[in-house]
């Protein structure tokens, strides 16, 4: 037989005995405050304070952070929770043994929404040299200013609430020993820094990045664009290799020797990058191949029986 329902969950008529039941149950689950990682790296590039440029999808990581004034890099990985995956992801490449050492950032970080923290992989991850950065989500916050004027007024919610951080710990500002919180690895090498910053989603499934072999891919397709075909020598000068593109039909040969036009697979890198595109095309002037380099090529090389 089963137990009888607790005192304060019997129901005296049949009209309310559904609804003091439902309240006994246990609550669902609630909503995590940020919908996923690219929402959650997201939040925390909009709050970045002045002085540090983010560069998402970057040398490995789901945000490089770069110090404006001396370059200083924070590699930055991203997660709902804390767990010891973000944390061999936020190590990489720190002890590569061998003897050989790795470009990598100053400083290293875990990103995590409010409260999916706990105390013990903190300490582990304080051990290991990795920051763990708390940041707190819109609605987090909203709800506790809203507790803050029911409790204490409005005037104490402005006064109390306008300067709270959005996330903790602060960043390692120049000119100040941060080393109690900000372990230093002091890199022989810091991670190579693209000339654009990536427009791609940090902390996305599967993310597309902007490294440097698509930057010069995205001129290659600047130059056959505007010019209706590309040469060897603008190979040669972008410092790509072809053989790539014409294996892949992303070129094909066309009428003239040593030129190239679009193949049946042309890359379509613009859609790919549309704002990277737009800034490499909007310096075309300071990278473009001189007008008589491919006319000098065609000339000094006589056509092949």
């Amino acid at each position: 037989m089963a137990p009888p329902l607790p005192a304060r969950c019997c129901a005296t008529t049949p009209r309310f005995a559904s609804a003091r039941f439902q309240r006994c149950l246990p609550m669902a689950k609630a909503k995590a405050i940020f919908e996923s990682e690219a929402a959650l790296c997201a939040a925390f590039i909009a709050r970045l304070p002045e002085g540090w440029t983010a560069y998402p999808e970057t040398a490995g990581f789901d945000i490089l952070l770069v110090r404006d004034v001396d370059g200083a890099q924070i590699g930055v990985e991203a997660k709902m929770t804390l767990n010891p995956k973000v944390l061999l992801q936020a190590i990489e490449g720190i002890y590569s043994g061998h003897g050989r050492e790795h470009a990598g950032p100053d400083f290293r970080a875990a990103l995590v929404p409010s409260g999916a923290a706990g105390v013990e992989l903190k300490a582990v991850a304080s051990y290991l040299g990795v920051v763990v950065i708390v940041m707190t989500s819109e609605g987090e916050r909203v709800a506790e200013e809203k507790a803050f004027a029911e409790k204490f007024g409005l005037s104490y919610r402005r006064a109390h609430t306008s300067d709270k951080p959005w996330f903790t710990p602060e960043l390692p500002a120049f000119g100040y020993d941060w080393r109690k919180t900000w372990a230093d690895h002091c890199p022989a090498e810091r991670c190579k820094v693209p000339a654009y910053v990536p427009d791609v989603i940090a902390g996305a499934s599967g993310p597309s990045q902007l490294s440097e072999w698509k930057i010069k891919a995205i001129k290659i397709c600047i130059i056959l664009e505007r010019r209706g075909f590309v040469s060897i020598g603008d190979f040669k000068l972008i410092g790509i290799d072809r053989k790539r593109w014409l294996d892949m039909d992303w070129l094909t040969r066309g009428a003239e020797r040593c030129q190239y036009i679009a193949g049946r697979f042309a890359l379509n890198l613009r859609l790919a990058h549309p704002v990277n595109y737009g800034q490499i095309e909007a310096d075309f002037d300071k990278w473009k191949p001189a007008d008589t380099e491919h006319r000098a090529e065609l000339q000094a090389k006589p056509a092949l029986l």
